[in-house]
């Protein structure tokens, strides 16, 4: 029997904008209103609006929050001030990855965690087995709505709602604070885009006042909603891991790149044999590379060398709708890893020329 679809507060209002809706993590979601192109340049050039809301919120209190957070991620949360967000991950006893998230300190005693929609049971699940001091957790997924706005003309169409200085927010900070009418709103200069902007979580209550009041106030900036579509050429221009893609139960998190996230200076999951991982040295990586030859690389497409030598796998390709060629993301053996190196990616029965290149893919 298939499990009913969850929605978000404003699904029924993205299906009266004519979204095309399609199934995402277990969520309604919207894919697009007109095209992924258009979109894309919307957030990239002006200003756009996601609904988020499927992604997963834990509120964790009480003097033993830190100690979980500390023993359950991978980062040092004891180095955030109040109003900070740091970007962290979850890893297994296995040697890989349970999720990635977002951790906010609001103050002493009180964080926040951001999760991703597909792993929220999971990782609440996951959290819970680790606590086990009496830290207060609170899954406050199904009650919060979050909208992502996001481009380089966020800041000029949001300032109208609030009384905060939102060009004094810097890039990974927050505050709690008056939007849009609603008293208790936490502005975030964080986004999964790389064209800056904000990322608004709001109780499903006001949710719709919020969402209709950016839109009156982004009206003379064409603001526009955006779907899950461009959410995914956007991140993947600036090189940033998909969990489920890039980034699995079964990836290590150094052979990701993740490793300026991964602090030894406190224990913490599997924390000893990622330290030994980390001194014997990776055996592949996690590159980004571009297309010389013209075509699209796609998940689990084949990557090769110029001896039609198996060297790994694409995890994320899409056409880069700001650069107008194709672009990925690969694990390869650690030979093949270095910039400038000439690999193939194989399509059908074509072995289409790629290179590997530094990350981000589009600079703004």
């Amino acid at each position: 029997m298939e499990m009913e679809l969850k929605k978000v507060a404003l699904n029924d209002l993205h299906e009266k904008l004519g979204a095309k809706m399609v199934p995402f993590a277990g969520y309604n979601m919207p894919v697009r209103y007109s095209s992924d192109l258009e979109e894309h340049n919307t957030v990239r050039n002006g200003v756009g609006v996601f609904d988020v809301s499927h992604m997963g919120e834990f509120v964790i209190e009480g003097p033993e929050a830190l100690d979980l957070i500390q023993r359950v991620t991978s980062n040092d949360a004891s180095k955030l001030v109040d109003g900070q967000a740091q970007y962290s991950y979850l890893p297994n006893e296995d040697g890989g990855v349970v999720d990635d998230l977002l951790v906010y300190k609001f103050k002493e005693e009180k964080y926040m965690l951001v999760v991703n929609a597909s792993n929220i049971e999971k990782d609440w699940n996951w959290i819970s087995k680790y606590n086990t001091k009496g830290a207060i957790m609170k899954n406050v997924s199904d009650s919060h709505s979050l909208f992502a706005v996001q481009g380089p003309k966020a800041v000029e169409a949001l300032q109208s709602l609030t009384s905060v200085n939102l060009s004094d927010i810097k890039f990974y900070n927050f505050v709690v604070g008056p939007f849009a009418g609603v008293e208790y709103v936490i502005i975030s200069a964080t986004g999964y885009t790389g064209a800056g902007g904000f990322e608004i979580y709001v109780s499903n209550e006001h949710a719709e006042q919020v969402w209709n009041a950016i839109f009156e106030a982004g009206a003379a900036f064409d603001i526009k909603p955006i779907g899950l579509g461009a959410r995914d050429t956007l991140r993947l221009e600036m090189g940033y891991c998909l969990y489920g893609n890039d980034i699995t139960d079964e990836t290590s998190p150094l052979e990701a790149g993740l490793g300026w996230v991964t602090k030894f200076t406190k224990e913490f999951t599997n924390s000893k044999n990622l330290q030994a991982e980390k001194e014997a040295g990776v055996k592949r990586k996690l590159v980004a590379f571009k297309m010389i030859d013209k075509g699209i690389p796609r998940s689990h497409y084949a990557l090769e060398d110029a001896s039609e030598n198996t060297i790994g796998e694409v995890t994320s390709g899409t056409m880069s709708p700001s650069l107008g060629y194709g672009i990925g993301l690969g694990y390869v053996t650690l030979e093949n890893a270095k910039i400038g190196t000439e690999i193939f990616v194989a399509v059908r029965n074509r072995k289409l020329k790629a290179e590997v290149v530094k990350l981000p893919f589009y600079k703004a």
